[in-house]
């Protein structure tokens, strides 16, 4: 298995627009092509921002970067998202004003061979 993190530091009063984006255009085109959601969750980061990450599971890298191909290569998704940004004074801007630090990173378990199966149930 391979997981990557998306992680983001966003502002507070852009939250609930980010949010809203992430789950009526970026979810959907993301499951349509294969990708798997562990769960997205958000945290207080400071007085004015707040840190927003995904978990994402894939059976490997490779289908990982099959998938962001097909993603990418969405005409259609594509102009929801440069449509989206132009709503909001264009992608220059949102990443000035709105997004502050973006981050795309794989995960790697600290859990030895025989541990990785490991479930839970109750």
């Amino acid at each position: 298995m391979f997981f990557r993190r998306k992680f983001y530091i966003v502002s507070n009063d852009f939250v609930e627009i980010f949010n809203k984006h992430f789950n009526e255009t970026n979810l959907p085109n993301q499951l349509k092509n294969g990708a798997r959601l562990v769960g997205r969750w958000m945290a207080p980061h400071s007085e004015n921002t707040t840190e927003i990450f995904a978990i994402w599971e894939y059976d490997n890298y490779e289908k990982y970067e099959e998938i962001e191909r097909n993603v990418r290569s969405d005409k259609e998704h594509n102009k929801k998202i440069i449509d989206w940004y132009e709503r909001y004074g264009g992608r220059d801007n949102v990443y000035k004003k709105y997004l502050f630090e973006v981050r795309n990173e794989e995960l790697i378990t600290t859990l030895s061979e025989e541990n990785r199966h490991f479930r839970t149930i109750e």
